[in-house]
């Protein structure tokens, strides 16, 4: 069974998926916000939040000022530069997270960033959709020797199977979440079955979602398939204004995700078979072999004098019902009589 520790929190299909908050740039750069939704996100019982590294002059070419992502009005360049906190807020932030006992994750976006989160200290990784594929940075992350997280998104079985190839030759703990990234992602492009696909085409690994849905709805049917890590973008209040703020999930429904996954987790596997838990049900909701009218000895037992009633507290369970039509009664019997053995003959 594959497991990863990260911060002391184990990660695997023997635990409670990790559910985690990712409030990536929804602070747009404001110290003030990504501390309160750090503080909303703990109240509600999130293990993890997971903010974005970015050093823009280290991440870009000036030639991104050009493009414009499909869920903006401006350049990506603009966005990030906007939104991107210093190094001194990143560090308070981190231990503001700490603190209350909380992960601290991170996805830095260039070998800067990378370098940056590095020196802080944080106790692993997460890459972005757009980053699985940049192998020169994943390789430079996993050299820190630190659990990484894997998004996939945008990236065929090809792609990914290259990143994994350079996390296991540098031997690092490593979780891969599959990703549709689309914002929002309608339902029937979520492909849980590219999850399960993930699961066994990389044993070795904990998998689970990064959703962009607008509902924690798929989360709860990638935990029912074995989902080990839930991730979706998190706002303290959707009113505010932020590029990912629209297909965010409030604190109510980050309480709902975490303690719906964690049922969920509570019900998976067992085999079908009867449990000694319920054999209190079992003694009334059974039925048991019982004459429906008086039958003398040397009587054939036929549907006309027995049926099956409640409880099943009789000796002869329904079960049995028809090895018994055509056998004689053994004694004289009086009607509504729960059927013992000793009271049967054969023909």
């Amino acid at each position: 069974m594959p497991e990863i520790t990260l911060a002391g929190r184990k990660i695997g299909p023997d635990h409670a998926p990790l559910v985690i908050a990712e409030i990536g740039i929804n602070h747009e750069g404001d110290y003030a916000k990504a501390e309160r939704m750090v503080r909303d996100a703990h109240a509600v019982g999130c293990e993890c939040v997971k903010f974005q590294c970015h050093v823009v002059e280290d991440e870009m070419s000036p030639q991104a000022k050009a493009v414009i992502p499909g869920n903006a009005d401006v350049s990506i360049y603009e966005i990030m530069d906007r939104c991107q906190l210093s190094e001194a807020d990143e560090r308070k932030l981190m231990d503001l997270v700490q603190s209350l006992g909380m992960i601290y994750l991170s996805t830095p976006f260039s070998r800067a960033a990378a370098d940056r989160l590095e020196a802080m200290g944080v106790p692993g990784y997460k890459i972005g959709s757009g980053e699985c594929n940049n192998y020169p940075l994943v390789d430079h992350i996993a050299s820190f020797g630190k659990p990484v997280i894997l998004s996939t998104g945008m990236n065929s079985m090809e792609s990914v199977a290259k990143s994994v190839d350079i996390l296991r030759r540098r031997g690092v703990p490593f979780g891969l979440m599959h990703t549709t990234s689309m914002y929002p992602t309608p339902p029937e492009k979520v492909r849980l079955g590219a999850m399960v696909q993930l699961m066994e085409a990389f044993p070795d690994a904990v998998v689970g979602l990064s959703d962009h849905t607008l509902t924690i709805y798929p989360c709860l049917g990638a935990a029912a398939l074995g989902a080990t890590m839930l991730e979706r973008h998190f706002t303290s209040d959707k009113a505010w204004p932020g590029p990912d703020v629209s297909l965010s999930m409030d604190p109510q429904e980050m309480k709902e995700l975490i303690q719906g996954s964690a049922i969920i987790h509570k019900a998976l596997g067992g085999t079908k078979g009867v449990l000694p838990e319920e054999q209190v049900t079992i003694d009334f909701a059974y039925a048991s072999c019982v004459t429906i009218g008086a039958i003398k000895k040397g009587e054939a037992f036929s549907k006309a004098n027995l049926w099956v009633k409640r409880p099943g507290t009789g000796k002869i369970l329904a079960e049995h019902f028809e090895s018994l039509l055509g056998k004689t009664a053994s004694q004289d019997i009086d009607v509504n009589t729960q059927i013992d053995w000793d009271m049967v003959h054969d023909r």
